[in-house]
């Protein structure tokens, strides 16, 4: 088969635009192509599922072990033709300036992927190929097999650019993309999710489809991607036991931030899934043994969810009963007494939480996160760790006392959202595939409940 990571020399050089037209032409070619994310993030692989019709999974080597990366990606691929691993950042960034950990480049040597280059070639010529050269000679275990240019002027430029690269660093350079000042990138955040799923964003793809077909040797690509197939010998995601509860799922255009992954490990631990939709006012549904509020853009909807009364007071009278409920960044702000928004309206919402969420006009917290257990956590208790990310444009002003684990990034540790009885929650989004004993965890929690509210009924 075909597996190959799309790199950037930096953030912003393109790789997002040309890995969706990628995606594109090579499925206008008949091949079912597989999507995958370096890094946690949750906008890209919605292009990626969008334009692919396959669900894009996030890879990274410092919230998971080697064998579980590759896990995800010998799953996942076991039906496709071709694997596309979009990077993230420049090629080399990640955890650590001193090492590849958490870096697209090691991604692609864990993977064993050839790695496709994308350089900005703007106003330069020759400078590029020192570019590229130095991008070799920093690591031998990534394995560079092409370069694509992009924002280049003209074809002439291109030949100039071609020429040089391909003398100096002996690889080939397989195509480029102009400057296309009138094809933009529709919003990345907010109103993506409703956009995608009307099919707004078709156009968009055929014209980038189109543009890669021009542009860039498809055949030359197929030819130098070609990579052997994974193996692992055990996988996370095997089932480990007979359905043993329900845990109803909040997915919609307000709640869409999960982890292909964490809804897996849930599955193979026992949990059946139900999903409902808060912004459509439907109730927690009735079999529901627990309940997972995932992130995503709740204060885009806040005047809608507001007065969705049936779905909040549904969803009160569930954590009213005990059962366990976790919700991260977006469903953390639900669960709040109400959302505050820029211009400083407060829209209610489910008020099973202490406080409110007000929005900022910046970004408050970007990043990797280890997770530290507490006592009495459903979830993680003391003594257990993983790791996730933050990512979120608002503060929680409430209660301080009850964190629900602490939280440590670049600097100390401290804690983190709120704690209590049946409820964990807060704005770290947890990757289950970094510890999978959480996801058991939650499954037993919700087994548990559910085996005590039936001997009550007897």
């Amino acid at each position: 088969m075909n597996r190959f990571v799309i790199a950037g020399t930096n953030s912003g050089v393109g790789k997002t635009t040309l890995t969706i037209g990628l995606m594109a032409a090579l499925q206008k070619k008949g091949l079912t192509v597989q999507g995958f994310k370096c890094g946690p993030d949750y906008i890209d692989p919605s292009f990626h599922q969008a334009v692919t019709g396959r669900t894009s999974r996030n890879i990274d080597s410092f919230m998971f072990e080697e064998d579980v990366v590759k896990d995800i990606v010998m799953r996942a691929t076991a039906s496709s033709d071709v694997a596309i691993i979009e990077g993230v950042m420049g090629f080399y960034d990640g955890k650590n300036p001193l090492s590849d950990v958490g870096s697209t480049a090691d991604i692609a040597a864990i993977t064993e992927s050839p790695v496709i280059l994308v350089v900005n070639c703007a106003a330069m010529a020759r400078s590029a190929a020192a570019i590229v050269k130095g991008f070799q000679l920093l690591s031998n275990r990534p394995k560079i097999v092409a370069v694509i240019a992009n924002q280049v002027g003209s074809a002439s430029h291109f030949q100039i650019v071609k020429t040089a690269i391909e003398a100096e660093c002996r690889i080939p350079v397989i195509g480029y993309m102009k400057k296309q000042p009138d094809l933009h990138m529709p919003s990345r955040h907010l109103g993506l999710i409703p956009a995608l799923e009307r099919g707004e964003m078709q156009e968009y793809f055929d014209q980038l489809a189109t543009l890669v077909e021009e542009m860039i040797d498809l055949d030359q690509l197929l030819d130098v991607t070609k990579a052997a197939p994974l193996a692992v010998t055990s996988s996370v995601f095997t089932k480990q036991t007979e359905q043993t509860c329900t845990i109803a799922v909040a997915k919609d255009a307000a709640f869409n931030f999960y982890y292909e992954e964490n809804l897996e490990l849930l599955q193979a631990n026992g949990a059946k899934l139900v999903y409902f939709s808060p912004l459509a006012d439907e109730e927690v549904p009735e079999e529901a043994d627990g309940l997972y509020i995932g992130g995503g853009f709740p204060e885009e909807f806040a005047e809608k969810l507001s007065k969705n009364e049936r779905a909040k007071q549904s969803i009160q009278s569930f954590i009213a009963l005990k059962r366990p409920t976790f919700a991260e960044c977006g469903g953390f702000m639900y669960l709040t007494e109400a959302i505050e928004t820029l211009d400083g309206e407060r829209f209610d919402m489910v008020g099973a939480i202490p406080g409110c969420t007000k929005m900022q006009g910046k970004r408050v917290a970007l990043g990797y996160r280890e997770i530290y257990g507490k006592k009495d956590n459903f979830l993680i208790k003391e003594g257990m760790v993983a790791k996730g990310h933050e990512f979120h444009y608002s503060t929680y002003e409430g209660e301080s006392e009850n964190h629900a684990y602490d939280t440590k990034g670049k600097f100390k540790a401290k804690g983190e959202g709120y704690l209590r009885d049946n409820i964990v929650a807060g704005y770290t989004h947890f990757h289950f595939a970094s510890n999978p004993a959480v996801a058991a965890r939650f499954v037993s929690a919700c087994s548990e409940r559910k085996v005590l509210c039936t001997e009550k009924s007897i």
